[in-house]
């Protein structure tokens, strides 16, 4: 009975999960990491309390389980994050750079409209403080010379290895802005661009390795890492396979909406084409990223007060809608597919009449909004998706999930495994030893209830008040 050990580093916290050919979770482990929040964008975290917790995670999961049965580890991992560390000794050089900092807008801003174009064109992805490039050269301008740079999954196989491999895969390669989507290797002209050489970046190897074997304290030696996958990858890959009619939507402080486009590297305006995985056939994918979802309804749960988003739920659910009210969430800018970072919040259509109900609405139509702005952009052929398949805290709202399917006028599936991206890696990981996992089980599925021209009317509405927004 093989059992992979699959580990989560998420931007709060780790997670692993022992888990079997069944798809039966055999154990669980998880501890929280800390996230400081400066003024000037500055968000960082501690690179060696990542590895720890993840080595943690990984150690308790093993103790639980015959060791005998363990046939590896797969990793899956927040991107964009960037770590420096000392090439001989391990040691980090400085904190890591979140995917939420943005102390590098500025040096985005630079960069001219003509190159910025080209940018597009080599990596897929617009340039934005988010990706890793510019932090890769924050921290690069003040270490010492003989350093590496890496994305957490980068950080983690180095630590798990003992320094052996220097390696990513090309997933979270492709969201460094450093990657051609075509020819799935670092690009000169863009190393040079941001200041980034080649010689201080990870080897980039398939999805499926190789990796090495761990050598590391705490965890037995000789276990081979079988699958690494950034974490958005690893849900769609969980959720859907290599499947081009389905798009998944991850409901966390923002979201992500990502859909497959298999072997096909397609483009579209506002959002980004990326590499989903690579197991010897690269599959890519059309991906969104928004900036204020989750956190957009702990905000009005905040202003409204009251004391959570379950709570604003209940609140939101005593009306049968927003009324004239709209809130357009735009509290750091727009994210996909606008790409906006002069877009400002805004409520408006109050009047005397407009309760804290319906503000409490207007802000879960602003998720499914926002949500269905993106699905528009990725949708094949300008054609709904045959569903929607969602996980994350926010699908634990009936209200939230009815109200995107009559946003999108498809099915929304809401999938019954909370750690969907953990199963999607050890999927991975379990193909590399002949062996299929089960699909993932539908927890719920919502249809449609308004007409077509309700929704096209609310379309109309949400539309013009982003433009509001932006203006």
């Amino acid at each position: 009975m093989p059992i992979i050990i699959a580990l989560d580093q998420g931007t709060t916290n780790a997670k692993a999960l022992a888990i079997d050919h069944t798809g039966a979770v055999l154990a669980t482990a998880t501890r929280p990491v800390a996230i400081a929040n400066g003024g000037g964008g500055r968000v960082e975290q501690d690179p060696q309390e990542l590895w720890e917790a993840s080595r943690e995670c990984v150690a308790r999961c093993l103790a639980s389980v015959p060791l005998a049965d363990v046939a590896g580890i797969a990793v899956t991992n927040q991107r964009e994050t960037v770590v420096a560390w000392d090439r001989v000794t391990g040691a980090p050089i400085g904190p890591a750079l979140s995917w939420q900092d943005t102390r590098t807008a500025a040096t985005c801003a630079s960069v001219s409209e003509s190159d910025a174009a080209r940018v597009k064109a080599i990596t897929g992805l617009t340039l934005d403080p988010m990706f890793s490039a510019p932090k890769a050269r924050w921290l690069l301008d003040s270490s010492p010379a003989d350093v590496l740079v890496g994305t957490v999954d980068t950080w983690l196989v180095w630590c798990l290895t003992g320094g052996d491999a220097h390696v990513t895969e090309p997933g979270n390669a492709s969201r460094t802005l450093l990657l051609s989507l075509d020819t799935r290797r670092w690009d000169e002209w863009l190393d040079q661009l941001f200041g980034v050489p080649i010689a201080t970046l990870p080897k980039v190897v398939p999805s499926t390795g190789p990796f090495g074997v761990t050598r590391c304290d705490g965890v037995p030696d000789g276990l081979p890492i079988l699958a690494v996958l950034a974490d958005s990858h690893a849900a769609l890959r969980g959720h859907a396979g290599n499947r081009t009619d389905v798009v998944k939507a991850t409901y966390g402080t923002g979201s992500s909406v990502m859909r497959s486009t298999g072997a096909h590297v397609a483009r579209a305006d506002g959002v980004s084409t990326t590499i989903a995985w690579d197991d010897g056939t690269a599959t890519y994918a059309l991906e969104g990223n928004i900036r204020y979802s989750g956190a957009a309804l702990e905000w009005a749960a905040n202003v409204l007060g009251v004391a959570d988003a379950a709570a604003l739920g209940v609140l939101a659910g005593s009306t049968d809608d927003a009324g004239s009210v709209t809130l357009v969430p735009a509290f750091g800018g727009l994210g996909a597919p606008y790409w906006d970072p002069d877009a400002v919040g805004i409520i408006s259509g109050l009047t005397a009449s407009s309760t804290r109900a319906q503000v409490a609405r207007a802000a879960f139509d602003a998720v499914a909004m926002q949500v269905a702005d993106v699905v528009e952009a990725i949708a094949e052929r300008g054609e709904p998706p045959v569903e929607l398949r969602c996980d994350g805290g926010a699908t634990a709202s009936a209200l939230l999930m009815q109200i995107q399917a009559d946003a999108l006028g498809c099915d929304v599936v809401v999938v019954g495994d909370a750690d969907i991206a953990l199963r999607g890696v050890a999927g991975l990981a379990f193909s590399t030893l002949g062996i299929d996992l089960p699909p993932a089980v539908s927890a719920a599925v919502y249809r449609p209830a308004a007409s077509a021209d309700q929704r096209e009317q609310r379309r109309r509405s949400w539309a013009r008040e982003v433009d509001r927004s932006r203006r």
